[in-house]
């Protein structure tokens, strides 16, 4: 039997006439019930019997109905679910991540993507950069999210966003009352800079703004996140830089104001991925991440 077959004995099943099935499966009489006696000749059952007022289903015929319909069923459903994933429509993506991005372009982004893409099954994992490289050689992650990635011959790396950089200072700081906090100031000020384990990273970053203004931050604290930095300003410990991104993080006595300075400064956050990937499914993803327009985040 073939899939041909069963959906022609379901019809006929439905129907109880060979003449309305026929109709329906655009077939002259003569073939359909040839079709069927094949089936009861290579079943060694007889699948209908003729009454007076059409035809009727057999106990082989009802047990086979039962199954056909489930196996038509499940081809259905395999041929929908892989044009989806052939349209990018369907799948599992791995998207590595960083730091002060989860606190606001990630979320906002994958949502999106999501609301978009509801049956796609979306797997975050938190990599530093080489980690993430090394996953996207191995087949381990589809996208990744980062900052300062040196470039790579068999990776793509595309810019995705550009943040301000912001400075978290305390309330109670004579600093906090100025509109704007430049370079200078800051260099007489203990400052907590992170990440304390990725070089070149971010805290490199900071850093060479002020030699570039020919200043020498005071590094009080090196720690190992944006979380971590932003605590430590909340409970007095000196001030921090950040991206814009992290003045999600609502900690009590933490204000965010500029960072001012020529040119004004700025941190790009990129996105990885293997060259040559030609995954419908990180297709799709790029499609929404090149058009996505990300949501400033109020300083206070």
């Amino acid at each position: 039997m073939n899939l041909r077959q069963l959906r022609n004995f379901v019809v006929l099943a439905q129907e109880l006439n060979v003449n309305r099935a026929a109709v329906r499966l655009h077939l002259s009489q003569p073939p359909l019930t040839r079709q069927i006696q094949q089936m009861e000749g290579e079943l060694g059952a007889t699948l209908f019997v003729r009454l007076p007022r059409g035809l009727e289903l057999t106990a082989a015929g009802l047990s086979l109905l039962d199954d056909a319909q489930r196996i038509l069923g499940m081809v259905d459903a395999a041929k929908d679910r892989a044009a989806k994933a052939g349209r990018g429509e369907m799948g599992r993506l791995d998207v590595g991540i960083f730091g002060s991005a989860i606190f606001n372009y990630i979320p906002r982004l994958l949502i999106q993507f999501r609301n978009l893409f509801p049956e796609v099954q979306i797997n975050l994992h938190e990599q530093a950069k080489a980690e993430q490289i090394q996953a996207l050689r191995e087949r381990r992650l589809s996208i990744g999210f980062n900052r300062h990635v040196q470039a790579q011959p068999d990776i793509v790396i595309e810019t995705v966003n550009v943040e301000p950089l912001v400075v978290a200072v305390h309330g109670e700081h004579p600093l906090a009352q100025q509109a704007q906090i430049n370079l200078t100031d800051l260099s007489r000020e203990p400052l907590i800079i992170y990440p304390n384990t990725v070089r070149e990273g971010f805290a490199d970053h900071v850093l060479g703004l002020f030699r570039s203004d020919g200043l020498q931050a005071q590094v009080a604290q090196e720690v190992k996140d944006a979380v971590t930095a932003v605590s430590l300003v909340s409970c007095g410990f000196g001030i921090c830089i950040t991206p814009e991104a992290a003045c999600s993080l609502r900690l009590p006595g933490v204000v965010y104001r500029p960072l001012l300075a020529t040119p004004s400064p700025t941190i790009d956050m990129v996105c990885l991925y293997r060259r040559g990937d030609a995954s419908p499914l990180l297709s799709a993803f790029l499609n929404v991440v090149r058009s996505f327009k990300p949501v400033p985040v109020p300083l206070n």
